[in-house]
């Protein structure tokens, strides 16, 4: 039986989605609850999620992991939820748009650019939220600080994406499962 496109998509993204809500609980057994902010695994699936699947569908698995996943297990906090929401939808959405509209993997370093540009989206996004809910609560300065916190100590869990997300596509490439 051959599934058409839009039923491959939606089973590849409830896998991503599932692998989005694995992953950190992996992480959070391994190593404790702070791993996750340093290793970001969520990000992980809704960025390959994207690239696979294209902008809709990787801002939908960037919408719905942190909102089931905080559902489910309290993690993200109901606190920064609504930042993380904004951030991996802005990651998915991003790294579908430039894999696949713009063609980025027919190059030889594409998914790395893609990554990059993603993750910057993704992290300015991010900041421009906390701007705006900082002003709005009148909280000073939060915004700043809590994005370059983010940031710095994520820098591991940046390399990791950096590193396992082109490795995986050229898998996918190689055993002709990349077009999805």
């Amino acid at each position: 039986m051959v599934l058409n496109t839009r039923t491959r998509k939606i089973a590849v993204g409830g896998l991503m989605i599932a692998l989005a809500l694995l992953l950190p609980q992996v992480i959070h057994l391994i190593g404790g609850s702070d791993l996750g902010k340093y290793l970001l695994p969520m990000h992980i699936p809704v960025l390959l999620g994207g690239m696979l699947l294209g902008p809709v569908y990787g801002l939908v698995i960037g919408l719905i992991s942190p909102l089931l996943s905080s559902f489910l297990t309290q993690m993200p906090p109901v606190l920064i939820l609504p930042f993380m929401v904004i951030e991996l939808a802005a990651y998915g959405f991003m790294g579908g748009l430039l894999y696949k509209t713009f063609n980025l993997r027919k190059r030889k370093a594409g998914a790395v650019i893609c990554l990059v540009l993603s993750m910057l989206f993704g992290r300015l996004s991010n900041m421009l939220a906390l701007f705006i809910a900082t002003d709005f609560l009148k909280i000073s300065k939060l915004g700043a600080v809590y994005a370059v916190n983010a940031t710095v100590s994520g820098v591991v869990g940046i390399l990791i994406q950096l590193l396992l997300i082109p490795a995986l596509l050229y898998v996918l490439e190689k055993t002709g499962k990349r077009e999805i």
